[in-house]
């Protein structure tokens, strides 16, 4: 009786003690990964953040200095536009389009400085990302 007792505690340990680690499945893992980088390249608005801040100058243009963060973990984009839209006292007063061809990886950021002569008065400034293209 001891050893169908013991037996039985034996055959418990090792069933519990079996292992439930999944091997890497690195097909499923690509697909994943090209499921990824299909949705960031066709949506490269969504994985861009701009964010910056303006002032004016000594010669009396209004300079924006920005940073355009790539929040994606695969894809690259180029040929990022951005809008600026100049206001005085809340109206729209200039705008001005930018347009940058340099890569911004995965994960990267690309610091930029934009000058333009606006109207005096000129108390701030609003900028968005218009388009970009996924380099391929």
């Amino acid at each position: 009786m001891r050893s169908v007792v013991l037996f039985l505690i034996l055959a418990i340990g090792l069933f519990a003690c079996k292992s439930n680690d999944k091997k890497f499945d690195d097909h499923s893992y690509q697909e994943t990964k090209i499921t990824l980088a299909e949705k960031e390249r066709s949506n490269p608005k969504q994985f861009l953040q701009l964010n910056g801040d303006d002032h004016r100058n000594f010669f009396g243009k209004t300079v924006y200095k920005g940073v355009i963060k790539n929040t994606a973990t695969v894809a690259a984009y180029s040929e990022v536009r951005i809008k600026l839209l100049y206001f005085k006292k809340g109206i729209q007063v200039a705008n001005h389009e930018e347009l940058f061809e340099n890569m911004i990886a995965p994960n990267g950021d690309f610091s930029f400085k934009a000058r333009y002569k606006t109207p005096k008065g000129t108390d701030s400034v609003a900028a968005y990302i218009m388009s970009a293209k996924a380099v391929k």
